[in-house]
């Protein structure tokens, strides 16, 4: 199933996205696209049946914003220089675990949202990835197979990022990657059992329609479920938490100078095969 969430800021509806490229009322059903909802295999049933069925009605999609396909997130937990190409862009060394660090929910905005370059950037870089959907607590796995059941689904994410604050202004990478709008997600949450192998997914984006980044997750150096046993490993994933699994090469960082980084009135489109395309237009914050 493609999930999504659909209306004005604070006040987005449950949708789905059927087979026809139909819209379709999910709120007569359930309340929102949330943890509650991904842990509840009986409730998601509900809904696959009601859309076989076709009985969910259309909404009419003209002129309506898409929101983030995942409400109440807990945490976005990232995972830095997970492919081998973004690695060798960089001049990084492979790394021998994955690189883990935390952005803030509140980063989080529709997938054709507006981005904001922060006061005084000057490196705003950008970033596709695969968004992970966490559907079950998991603490501890120890097995692929326990990976891949505690994941509800996928997305696509823009781990948007500023170099300058990330890098050369002390401190860990918080500061370059939490910056207001700093994580589109979306169009859909698309449920686990429509991606069979997500480590054969081609990514792409595009800079003021150029294009700038086209790479595959077959690329990763940690694949989906490695992340997800790793992080669980060291803290407690939630229904509804996200992991973003890392961007292969193309980013403005790995370019030679001078480097194209983001500056209001850019355009950046980006999207994730069978995951859905965003786009953002920028402005300064």
């Amino acid at each position: 199933m493609k999930l999504l969430r659909v209306g004005t800021v604070g006040a987005e509806r449950p949708a789905l996205l059927d087979a026809s490229g139909t819209l379709r009322d999910l709120s007569d059903l359930v309340p929102d696209i949330d943890g509650a909802l991904l842990a509840d295999d009986g409730r998601l049933a509900q809904i696959r049946a009601a859309a076989a069925s076709g009985e969910l009605p259309a909404l009419d999609a003209s002129g309506l914003r898409t929101g983030p396909p995942v409400a109440g997130i807990g945490k976005i937990v990232c995972i830095g220089l997970n492919y081998h190409d973004h690695a060798r862009e960089t001049g990084a060394p492979t790394p021998e675990e994955p690189i883990v660090f935390l952005k803030a929910p509140d980063t989080v905005v529709g997938p054709d949202d507006t981005v904001l370059v922060p006061r005084g950037s000057v490196k705003t870089d950008w970033e596709v990835e695969l968004a992970v959907i966490i559907g079950r607590t998991a603490r501890y796995l120890e097995t692929d197979e326990q990976a891949r059941a505690a994941v509800a689904g996928y997305a696509v994410a823009h781990d948007v990022s500023e170099r300058e604050f990330q890098i050369e202004r002390g401190g860990q990478w918080d500061k370059g990657k939490n910056c207001e709008t700093f994580n589109p997600l979306g169009p859909w949450l698309v449920t686990a059992d429509e991606v069979p192998n997500p480590q054969a997914l081609g990514l792409r984006l595009w800079v003021n329609g150029e294009l700038k980044q086209s790479g595959s997750t077959a690329e990763q150096i940690f694949p989906v479920t490695e992340v997800v046993r790793y992080v669980s490993r060291f803290m407690t994933l939630y229904p509804g938490d996200v992991i973003n699994t890392g961007t292969p090469a193309g980013v403005a960082m790995g370019q030679p100078e001078p480097k194209p980084y983001l500056r209001p009135g850019d355009v950046v489109e980006l999207e994730i095969d069978g995951l859905g395309r965003q786009r953002q237009e920028l402005r300064g914050a």
